[in-house]
C-alpha cells in the first residue's frame, strides 16, 4: 500500500522520567511511512542520552534552549514533510495502531483533513484510569466550555495546517486548545471509532496546575472567537445547555467498546481497554 507519511513531533524538556516509553509508542507501531522529530528544550536529566539511543530512528532531534513548549512545536512543524501531522507531548503515548488506523483513513478518503478518536487517561506507570469520547466536531462547544477532541487522539493534513498557520505562541497554556478551534473552523473532519492516544495523569502535567496563566488563555479565547456563536443566553446557562447537549450526542455516538468500558468501571468491574 502507499501508505501516507505521518509526521509525529514530541517537545520535550526534562521528561526522561516518561521520554523513553512515549517515543516507544510511536517507533514500536511499526508504521511503514513515519517521520518522527523530537524537539529538546535543552535538558539535564539524561532526556540526551535517550535521544542519543533512539538517533538512528529518528528522523529529526535536537536539544537546545527555546522559548517554550509552542516555540519548539513550531520549530518541529517547520521541519515536518508528512502528509499527516500529529503532536505527542513527552509524557503522553499512542495506543498500538494509532498510526496505522489513522494511514487507513487517509487511503479510505483522502479528502477529509481531520482525523480524531478516543483517549484514555492513564497514571505514571501506563495504567488506565479513565476513557474519554469525544462528541462530533463542535466549535460552539470547545470555544465556550473546553476541549473535547484532545490532541493525543488528533492527527491533520499538513496543507491544512499551513493554511491556518503554526501554534501561537503568545498563550502560555491554551495553544493547543486555540490551535484546535482553529482546525474545526476550516477542517474537514472525520471520527477514526477507536482510541488513539493516551494522555498521563501526573502531578508535574501542565493540565495539573491550571494557574492564573490558563485563565488568561481561556478569557482570551472566549473574546478572539465568542462573538462567531452569538447567543441571548447568560454564560454560566448557555455553557450548561451545551454540556447537556454534549452528554446526549456522546451517548448515541460513542462505540460500544466506549460505553461498556464506562459502565463497566462506573460498576467496579475490571474492564480493559480495547485499543
Amino acid at each position: 500500500m502507499n501508505w501516507p507519511k505521518i509526521s509525529i513531533i514530541t517537545p520535550s524538556f526534562n521528561q526522561a522520567h516518561f521520554l523513553e516509553r512515549t517515543m516507544r509508542s510511536v517507533l514500536d507501531q511499526g508504521y511503514p511511512n513515519l517521520e518522527y522529530i523530537v524537539i529538546d528544550g535543552g535538558s539535564t536529566d539524561g532526556s540526551v542520552a535517550l535521544l542519543e539511543k533512539y538517533s538512528d530512528r529518528l528522523a529529526y532531534w535536537v536539544s537546545e534552549k527555546d522559548r517554550g513548549q509552542s516555540h519548539a512545536l513550531n520549530k518541529g512543524f517547520q521541519r515536518a514533510t508528512g502528509d499527516i501531522i500529529g503532536w505527542l507531548n513527552s509524557d503522553d503515548l499512542y495506543c498500538p495502531q494509532a498510526l496505522q488506523r489513522v494511514g487507513e483513513a487517509y487511503l479510505e478518503s483522502p479528502t477529509d483533513e481531520v482525523w480524531y478518536g478516543g483517549i484514555y487517561i492513564v497514571d505514571q506507570e501506563d495504567r488506565v484510569l479513565n476513557a474519554l469520547w469525544p462528541l462530533p466536531p463542535d466549535p460552539q462547544y470547545t470555544v465556550f466550555v473546553g476541549l473535547d477532541i484532545h490532541q493525543q487522539g488528533l492527527f491533520w493534513r499538513r496543507d491544512l495546517m499551513q493554511r491556518i498557520g503554526f501554534l501561537d505562541e503568545s498563550l502560555d497554556f491554551a495553544m493547543d486548545w486555540d490551535f484546535i478551534i482553529r482546525l474545526l473552523l476550516a477542517g474537514r473532519f472525520r471520527c477514526i471509532r477507536h482510541h488513539l492516544g493516551m494522555f498521563r495523569l501526573h502531578e508535574a502535567a501542565k493540565t495539573a496546575n491550571l494557574s492564573e496563566v490558563g485563565a488568561r488563555d481561556k478569557q482570551l479565547l472566549l473574546e478572539r472567537y465568542g462573538s462567531l456563536f452569538p447567543t441571548r443566553l447568560p454564560r454560566e446557562p448557555h455553557r450548561l445547555l451545551l454540556r447537556a447537549r454534549r452528554f446526549g450526542r456522546v451517548a448515541w455516538d460513542a462505540p460500544a467498546s466506549y460505553l461498556w468500558f464506562k459502565l463497566a468501571r462506573s460498576l467496579g468491574l475490571a474492564a480493559q481497554p480495547r485499543w
